[in-house]
């Protein structure tokens, strides 16, 4: 006969094990969403000021609140994904067409500056000549390239249209987070509370400056470097300026992604333009839409978030690399709490919160 002791016993083993179960076909129900459910909080939590004001326009009407803000946030994020898809499309399809017709054509002859590239530029300038002069061998030089060329634009596609997808989760998602976040903030507290005791509110304090910090800073530099980089496109005659704005502003959101554009840029502006434009571009880019991204970021993060920038810098690409895109938000925000928490424990009062 079992005693009561052992039985309280087996009562809870099997609780835990009931809990771990239910947990789990959480896990797995849930996993396929983590990313678009990550992403609605995070453009919930930093925007959540202002549907708190328009939550006051509204009359406390929080339905209408956040069918306002959701709809922004289309606007905001959604709508640009899907035109720049398209339009990225249409350039795709007119670059091919240009590019065969100008094979049909056989290669221009060598730009004259090919000739003064140190060491190689005698070789380059000779192959180029007799590949202009015999269209024919053009295209076995180029068979090689169509099939990783397909596929790249094959896993490109792929990748616009899945985050396209997860955003448009997101921002449906974003609607239930506004409308009832002050209740899921509440149980969030209480959740905090069991598990940290009277540290909560500071441990959720951290994650709060830190993360709107990260995505004020993040977003706030691209959209300067994005707005930066347009003017200089238009003032250089660089077409498409705008599209290739849009590119710099998904690139800086990850650093030292910008020259990732302009760069490009400034060489084809070298070849087509002439060295003068080509030179404005290589110190507009270097100077202005890069030096930005020195000034910018880190007096935005600095407004919101008390994190070093350089654990916020080690904490984007760490980040980034463990979860993906969304990590440029999780990883800076994990790292904050880790020393929110190690500071508790060795007893720092925390009032030297920038020193190493």
């Amino acid at each position: 006969m079992q005693t009561p002791s052992l039985e309280r016993l087996l009562d809870r083993i099997a609780g835990f094990g009931i809990l771990a179960l239910l947990l789990l076909g959480t896990v797995l129900v849930l996993r396929p969403f983590f990313s678009p459910l990550l992403w609605g909080v995070v453009l919930t939590f930093s925007t959540w000021p202002a549907y708190v004001r328009v939550e006051q326009w509204c009359g406390h009407r929080r339905g209408l609140a956040a069918l306002l803000m959701t709809l922004a946030l289309a606007v905001a994020f959604v709508l640009p994904l899907v035109l720049v898809g398209a339009s990225l499309a249409g350039n795709a399809r007119e670059l091919v067409e240009n590019l065969l017709g100008r094979f049909d054509r056989g290669l221009p002859p060598p730009p004259a500056w090919l000739a003064r590239v140190p060491l190689v530029g005698e070789f380059l300038t000779e192959g180029w000549q007799r590949i202009a002069a015999d269209p024919e061998r053009l295209l076995p030089l180029l068979q090689p390239l169509v099939g990783p060329l397909r596929d790249l634009a094959l896993a490109g596609g792929a990748v616009v249209g899945t985050g396209l997808v997860q955003m448009i989760t997101a921002v449906l998602m974003a609607y239930f987070f506004y409308r009832d976040g002050a209740a899921l903030g509440r149980r969030l507290r209480r959740l905090a509370e069991r598990v940290a005791g009277a540290s909560a509110d500071h441990y959720i304090e951290v994650a709060q400056s830190t993360l709107r910090g990260v995505v004020y800073g993040t977003v706030g530099t691209a959209i300067v470097q994005a707005a930066l980089a347009v003017l200089g496109f238009v003032i250089a005659g660089v077409p498409t300026a705008f599209l290739l704005g849009f590119l710099t502003f998904l690139l800086a959101l990850f650093p030292v992604g910008a020259p990732l554009v302009w760069l490009p840029v400034a060489l084809w502006l070298f070849q087509s333009a002439g060295w003068p434009w080509g030179l404005f571009m290589l110190v507009w880019g270097g100077l202005v839409v890069s030096g930005a991204d020195n000034i910018v970021r880190p007096w935005l993060i600095s407004r919101g978030s008390k994190l070093p920038f350089l654990l916020v810098f080690v904490g984007v690409i760490g980040g980034v690399m463990a979860f993906g895109f969304l990590g440029i938000f999780l990883g800076p925000t994990l790292l904050a709490l880790a020393v929110a928490l190690m500071r508790e424990w060795t007893g720092e009062s925390g009032s030297d919160p920038k020193g190493p």
